[in-house]
């Protein structure tokens, strides 16, 4: 009878494919204990840096690596974008053979969390040994999961440093919107596609206030998630993390990057911060790589918007967006210092 199921098994597989494994019903958070135990095996301290889409997180993320003991790189989406690192193990099938009593090297408990550790803890590590640093870290925008990406975060790494960067809204919006025409996404709706061809005959219009880059429904989706993105990522990182959380504006970044950089890098308890590292900011400063991917990519476009700098939103945004980002977001534009009162219409 065994037998002849598992003919009936494979013959399915064959006709069918393997079937789509149930997913579990929980993954355990790591325990202190095994944070110890896997520390043996990958001694360096961690971070995460995370922020809306556009604000300023890899900018942060190129700045942190100068730093001779710090290595940073970008987008692993651990815990901030689907397929999370969780995945690895979010199966019935997994879960079983991860707890089989049979198995003695479980010593009777579930390895799942330390399976995740160690994955990710190999990929962060692998890349800063070539460096030769000892603290690293990863860059990733949590603009999808928001707050659930922190306590993703904080089931594997509760003993990381989460640094968070904050840009204001609007600007953000604008660079947003730029990049997904500068990318030609396959989400631009028909009116997106008629303000691209109308900006690239003439963009007057769209810098005195006569016409909007915007459609009302993106402007008003896009004004939610970034308030959203604000608001849960600031209360989950105080809450899970306390000391261990840090957050910054990118505004304050450009315009004293020294000072900036300093306070992150005694936020990730560096042993000396050199003097001579203060011209090797500026120089990196000088540089963005993102404006020159985004001239190749689409120069017709991508020259009408200019690249790391503050404030564009007062030459792009019309009155009837001022109005309508302020009824959204205009109590995190005063929270955060971008607007002494709501009323900045």
């Amino acid at each position: 009878m065994e037998i002849t199921t598992r003919i009936k098994t494979a013959a399915r597989i064959l006709l069918r494919g393997e079937e789509k494994a149930e997913n579990r019903a929980e993954i355990p958070p790591i325990t202190a204990e095994q944070v110890a135990e896997v520390k043996a095996f990958f001694p360096m301290e961690k971070f995460f840096i995370c922020g809306h889409a556009r604000s300023g997180t890899t900018l942060l993320a190129r700045l942190v690596r100068l730093h001779p003991e710090v290595h940073c790189n970008w987008q692993a989406h651990f815990f901030t974008r689907r397929p999370l690192l969780k995945k690895l193990v979010d199966s019935r099938e997994m879960e079983e053979w991860l707890t089989r009593r049979s198995n003695r090297w479980n010593h009777g408990r579930d390895l799942s969390p330390l399976v995740l550790r160690a994955a990710a803890d190999f990929i962060l590590e692998r890349d800063a040994r070539r460096e030769g640093k000892s603290i690293v870290g990863d860059k990733s925008p949590n603009t999808l999961l928001n707050g659930q990406s922190v306590r993703n975060m904080h089931a594997v790494y509760p003993d990381a440093r989460l640094i968070y960067i904050v840009r204001d809204g609007r600007d953000v919006l604008i660079s947003e919107r730029f990049r997904n025409f500068v990318e030609e996404s396959k989400f631009l709706t028909a009116e997106d596609k008629r303000i691209i061809a109308a900006l690239r005959v003439d963009q007057s219009p769209f810098t005195t206030g006569e016409r909007s880059i915007f459609t009302e429904k993106w402007l008003r989706r896009a004004a939610k998630g970034w308030v959203a993105n604000l608001t849960e990522t600031e209360a989950e990182g105080r809450r899970l993390y306390g000391e261990r959380y840090f957050q910054m504006r990118y505004e304050d970044l450009l315009a004293q990057p020294a000072d900036e950089m300093r306070r992150v890098w005694e936020f990730l308890e560096v042993r000396e911060i050199a003097p001579a590292l203060e011209e090797t900011l500026r120089a990196e400063m000088s540089s963005n790589p993102d404006q020159t991917w985004q001239q190749q990519r689409n120069e017709s476009i991508a020259s009408f918007l200019p690249k790391g700098k503050a404030g564009n939103w007062r030459n792009i945004f019309t009155s009837r967006d001022r109005q309508i980002f302020n009824e959204i977001a205009g109590e995190m534009l005063v929270k955060w210092g971008y607007e002494k009162g709501a009323g900045w219409v």
